[in-house]
């Protein structure tokens, strides 16, 4: 069964962090922020420096009143640190406070809503990006497009693109190649994954178990594990050019937590198995996901498919 037809993205969820998360490229202009952070200059930057913990505002006295060019990654981080802390809390708006902000028509619709969850969260960003539209980026709802007949990335930021059906024993066969990263890091797929319910904030990752291809890195982003795990095992260290087409087969079965993967490159030729991973506790019923791990990657995929409840319960590219 095909899950791409290579035309749209009809089957397949969209989730970008920034949409309900600062990361440390969203400051776009720290030196501006700060300043009017340590200068209180309007009704926000009183209400966010009230919020921060003391810590954070000693950091921003500090780095303001600095003449020469301090280290910013101190200050940026504690600032990523309470500003996560503040739009995940209860709702930030305030008339009075907002009196002096022009929101987009997008955000005054989703505060007309009045959300909760989630849209709670995504709302409370959205309002920090039009109190300081200069100092702060602005969440991207996609980070995915259909292009020339592949699933590709458009670099925007960290997060997923995962099925609308969940599965527990598949065989999932697809072609893939990394373009480009900055920073880079390799194409990322997640098995065993949870599916966010509407009002919540996902997990990182889906919370799933990851397999990075071509090459078999890998990763566990389950609650309280976010390592790369002792139940991986590399079965061969390849020689494949990530930016050269490969097709890749796992097959996963979430009722022993057994997931295997094999990959052909160049395209066409026998497959090799790659990457084992084995947790019986690990395996889960769920949604399949891409990851880009962070904004700056680009991935390509096209001609996915999925075999429900494999007839043989064995890698078949490496036969």
């Amino acid at each position: 069964m095909s899950l791409f037809d290579g035309k749209t993205l009809d089957g397949w969820i969209q989730l970008q962090n920034s949409e309900t998360s600062f990361g440390g490229g969203d400051i776009v202009n720290l030196a501006a922020f700060v300043a009017k952070l340590d200068e209180k200059s309007d009704a926000m930057s009183v209400y966010l420096s009230g919020q921060f913990d003391d810590a954070t505002r000693n950091l921003v006295i500090a780095y303001a009143a600095m003449n020469s060019t301090p280290d910013p990654k101190p200050v940026g981080t504690a600032l990523v640190k309470n500003l996560n802390k503040i739009v995940s809390g209860p709702s930030i708006y305030d008339k009075t406070r907002f009196q002096n902000v022009t929101l987009r028509p997008e955000t005054q619709a989703l505060l007309n809503q009045d959300p909760q969850g989630r849209d709670l969260v995504r709302l409370n960003r959205m309002l920090l990006e039009d109190a300081y539209p200069v100092e702060l980026s602005k969440a991207v709802a996609s980070g995915w497009i259909v292009k020339d007949g592949v699933m590709a990335s458009t670099g925007a930021g960290r997060g997923v693109i995962y099925t609308a059906n969940d599965y527990g024993h598949f065989r999932l066969i697809f072609t893939m190649r990394h373009v480009s990263g900055n920073p880079d890091h390799p194409a990322c797929v997640l098995i065993f994954c949870t599916r966010p319910a509407p009002a919540d904030i996902p997990l990182d990752a889906l919370g799933g178990i990851q397999f990075q291809v071509p090459k078999g890195g890998h990763w566990d982003y389950r609650a309280g594990q976010n390592n790369a795990g002792a139940d991986f095992t590399t079965v061969v260290k390849p020689d494949f050019d990530p930016h050269e087409w490969s097709r890749v087969e796992i097959l996963a079965d979430a009722s022993t937590g057994v997931a295997r993967m094999a990959v052909a490159q160049p395209f066409g030729s026998k497959a090799v198995e790659v990457l084992d991973f084995k947790n019986a506790a690990a395996g889960k019923v769920g949604p399949i996901a891409w990851q880009i791990h962070n904004g700056g990657l680009f991935d390509e995929y096209k001609d996915i498919t999925i075999e429900v409840n494999p007839k043989v319960d064995d890698l078949i590219t490496t036969q």
